[in-house]
């Protein structure tokens, strides 16, 4: 086995340091060996690649598929029987490229994660009888690359002269929102995004993307088709569209013409505002993982390798900004919060502000550090939009700082041990948002504001009654709305803090005749 640079990190604790260590990508190893960790950092980069822990009934296109966005691929040899393949590109620089940006993202293939080095060899010498069919494969995506015609058997791979730029974009396993942000960012390290148009069918969300160059939509349906944008699920499912061009009238968030900057808005713009996306804000999102409790962004990581490309740098700010499981984040879903109020903050009050991002499943306020709490959510995708969104909002007067947790679950006290109540089981709460997939929920993630979103609430109930409820929590009530029905309402307090408390105080409270008042966060003003 080839003993180079391991960028694959062992899942754990451990993988949760590199977005916080200060070494280069080079340095990580794929296990604890400190002998084998001195060799690796010594040995050379090489334009040939070694790929282990593959999955047993992994494809050749699969492997050439990690490779194509970083240059030319042009050699592979697949060991099946020790699941390892190696790949050639066509520079070292390239090698350079990809070894750096899967030191930052986890890479991927079936949802399994692969180890990826640089190998001893500085060339692939395969024996073309024994490697025909991956010398095919090669031979069919060296033709797309270079924009001709495969010569090799068309039934070794189906990759005819590309019909059309434009591909059709169908999300499977919708649990979490994908925006159009989202989508440009993942395709465009393929190659330039000229116009997107999304849209829901048949109860599916949709998209049509256009490139410059049918080539680049050939290459990204290659690397992308049934991959999943966030862990286990958002899985794409792409094919090439009939139409050759699209035609977008407005730029807002259903549609976008990148060559048109001066396009109106349009009426789209007012009626789609709530399809609000995980990032928080749209295209601005890396400001908030990279500043989010030492958690730094995967294009900040890259850069420090020294090659970048900008097609990669494209590619590792997709990652970032929308967290991409072309690689699996692995992060753990407990956070930390600290500076606490000590006298106010209780279990149940951080389950209720944190539940707003995600299905609180455990909480357990620190018996020696009573200004310090662990907060367990059902995965890492809810942590890390609870903790973009959360860490630096005053809480009970203080400023709260939220990180990622080392620890991978909360643990349970045992019976008779836990007398001050710090710690508390959520699992089967009847008050998570974010149960049911699909859910509305998914819809309306807002920062926190100083304006709420008041649902659920009973026949009779008055401005008044409400405007009293919410100042009783703590804070002046400054403006007041109604909908229509009068069963939903927004209701501004002074500032952020004292919609906080009003949250925690008065989510799921009973306002009679089985009604349970239901608060949120909403990005309208009144």
């Amino acid at each position: 086995m080839d003993g180079d640079v391991a960028v694959g990190v062992k899942r754990g604790s451990d993988e949760l340091n590199m977005y916080s260590s200060s070494s280069s990508p080079t340095s990580m190893t794929a296990n604890g060996s400190d002998s084998k960790k001195q060799r690796l950092e010594e040995s050379p980069p090489s334009r040939v690649l070694h790929i282990r822990k593959l999955p047993s009934e992994v494809s050749e296109t699969e492997v050439i598929a990690l490779g194509l966005p970083f240059g030319k691929v042009t050699n592979i040899l697949m060991l099946k029987g020790k699941n390892q393949a190696f790949l050639e590109l066509g520079t070292e620089e390239a090698a350079i490229t990809m070894v750096n940006y899967y030191a930052a993202v986890t890479p991927q293939v079936r949802n399994t994660p692969v180890f990826i080095q640089y190998s001893n060899h500085k060339e692939l010498k395969t024996d073309s009888a024994l490697n025909q069919r991956a010398q095919a494969v090669l031979q069919a995506v060296s033709a797309v690359q270079d924009g001709s015609s495969p010569s090799s058997d068309p039934g070794v791979l189906d990759l005819a002269p590309p019909p059309s730029p434009v591909l059709r974009i169908i999300i499977d396993n919708m649990f979490y929102p994908v925006t159009l942000d989202v989508l440009q960012q993942i395709f465009s390290k393929f190659g330039t995004v000229m116009k997107i148009i999304t849209f829901t069918k048949n109860n599916q969300f949709q998209a049509l993307l256009q490139f410059s160059d049918p080539v680049n939509a050939q290459q990204a349906k290659l690397s992308l088709d049934g991959q999943n944008i966030y862990n286990s699920c958002c899985t794409l499912r792409i094919d090439f569209s009939k139409l050759v061009s699209l035609n977008v009238k407005y730029n807002n968030d259903k549609s976008r013409d990148y060559t048109r900057p001066d396009l109106p808005s349009g009426d789209g713009d007012g009626g789609h505002k709530d399809h609000s996306s995980l990032l928080g804000t749209p295209s601005g999102a890396l400001a908030s993982y990279s500043s989010g409790g030492g958690y730094s962004s995967s294009l900040s990581m890259s850069q420090g390798g020294g090659a970048i490309s900008p097609l990669s740098a494209a590619a590792a700010a997709a990652a970032a900004a929308g967290r991409v499981a072309l690689s699996g984040s692995g992060v753990s879903g407990v956070l930390l919060a600290s500076n606490l109020n000590d006298e106010m903050v209780t279990p149940q009050s951080l389950f209720t502000l944190f539940g707003v991002y995600g299905d609180v499943q455990r909480v357990k306020i620190l018996f020696n550090k009573k200004d310090s709490a662990l907060i367990q959510l059902s995965d890492g995708n809810q942590a890390q939009l609870a903790m973009s969104h959360l860490n630096g909002q005053k809480v009970f007067s203080k400023v709260m700082r939220v990180t990622l947790s080392k620890h991978q679950t909360v643990a349970l006290p045992r019976e008779g041990l836990d007398d001050q109540l710090l710690t508390k089981d959520f699992s089967g709460s009847p008050l998570h948002r974010f149960k049911k997939p699909g859910s509305k929920n998914f819809q309306n993630i807002f920062p926190p504001s100083s304006t709420l979103h008041l649902s659920n609430i009973p026949e009779g109930v008055s401005e008044e009654d409400l405007r009293l409820l919410f100042s009783n929590a703590g804070g002046t009530v400054k403006a007041f709305k109604f909908f229509q029905d009068h069963k939903m309402a927004l209701l501004q307090m002074s500032a952020a803090e004292e919609a906080i408390q009003g949250l925690m105080d008065l989510h799921n409270y009973d306002m009679g005749a089985n009604h349970h008042l239901k608060v949120s966060f909403s990005k309208s003003t009144i």
